[in-house]
């Protein structure tokens, strides 16, 4: 497995080429750049996407007016009441570290499927379709900005497999109905708040993550084990490399450790966590496998992202000790990937 760099801050690359039309060689030009980055850091930003500015701003309009709701309204579209992980998630229902529970809140949405799916139908804990609060203009402006946001992140998919010498369309082909998540999160302003670790350590379950944050906050882990500040840059995308695509690359990409410091200011933070389709088996492709190298057992998309949902949320954690729900075989402990996960073992 790479061990990202101790590097002092995070890059930026200019992305415009991936979506110009120009000449080939400028598209992978820059996804070489990611290619590094991905190696090297794990994370990294992105400007010139040509994700519409209003697009966020009615998005980050609607989220305002949403928290603002007295908590019963809320919790209306609670997301125990929904059968495919949609919907409000308040404060203290969500945690990687139990004695140290996220002051946060948030709302799931997903891609919003009709009711009579035939994936949701058959059960699919993850496909479906969203739960829309009595909001008007909400529903709309979520969706404009994950279809944006998920157009793009194909893009950058087709860079990533191209940085890696396979064919474009390699991870591409292998999202076209997938659970991919977008998240409305807020901070709520804390006065009585010290700077410390809020949102614990750990890294993100899926293939990628394109994330809009409103104001400081975000760390990311070093190879050296120092913790350093992704702040927010304009017009600018975070985006940091998940489980899935660790395991695709047999460590080639890492996924690298992060947390949220817990500050007084109020922010929000708006993920998309780009995934492949439910029933994609993932596995180390053939190029890095090597005689002596670590190989990391195939895992299938949907069910690595659902086993780490299912141990984080409290509903769904109550649901797991009755024995309403069981975990995938094999499933894997949160945080079991990344370079805290590697340092953990090197002590």
């Amino acid at each position: 497995m790479n061990s990202p760099t101790s590097f002092g801050a995070v890059p930026i690359i200019d992305v415009t080429p991936l979506r110009a039309g120009g000449p080939p060689a400028g598209f992978a030009a820059v996804a070489h750049q990611l290619g590094a980055a991905a190696r090297e850091v794990g994370f990294f930003y992105v400007t010139g996407s040509g994700i519409p500015a209003g697009l966020f701003d009615d998005l980050l309009a609607v989220t305002k007016q949403f928290f603002a709701r007295p908590i019963d309204e809320k919790m209306r579209c609670y997301i125990g009441l929904s059968d495919c992980h949609r919907g409000y998630v308040p404060q203290g229902e969500e945690g990687v570290d139990p004695e140290n529970p996220d002051r946060k809140e948030a709302y799931d949405s997903a891609l919003d499927l009709p009711a009579d799916d035939p994936d949701h139908l058959a059960g699919n804990p993850l496909l479906g379709p969203n739960q829309w609060p009595d909001q008007p203009g909400f529903a709309e402006a979520v969706t404009k900005y994950y279809n944006a946001v998920l157009a793009f992140g194909q893009l950058l998919f087709r860079a990533f497999a191209i940085s890696l010498g396979e064919p474009a369309e390699l991870f591409a082909a292998k999202a076209r109905k997938a659970p991919s998540q977008l998240r409305l999160i807020h901070y709520p302003y804390d006065s009585e708040a010290v700077d410390s670790v809020g949102l614990g350590a750990h890294t993100d379950y899926e293939c990628f993550t394109l994330l809009r944050p409103t104001a400081p906050g975000l760390e990311v882990l070093n190879g050296a084990g120092d913790w350093i500040d992704v702040p927010p840059v304009d017009d600018a995308l975070v985006v940091n490399i998940g489980d899935l695509l660790e395991i695709w690359t047999n460590g080639e990409f890492v996924a690298t450790s992060h947390r949220v410091r817990r500050v007084q200011e109020e922010r929000y933070s708006f993920p998309l966590f780009f995934c492949a389709d439910y029933d994609t088996v993932i596995e180390p492709l053939p190029r890095f496998l090597a005689p002596g190298k670590k190989v990391y057992a195939p895992t299938v998309a949907g069910e690595h992202l659902f086993a780490q949902t299912a141990q984080t949320f409290g509903y769904l954690k109550r649901r797991l000790e009755s024995g309403e729900l069981v975990l995938p075989e094999g499933s894997r402990a949160p945080s079991s990937f990344g370079q805290e996960a590697l340092l953990r073992k090197d002590k």
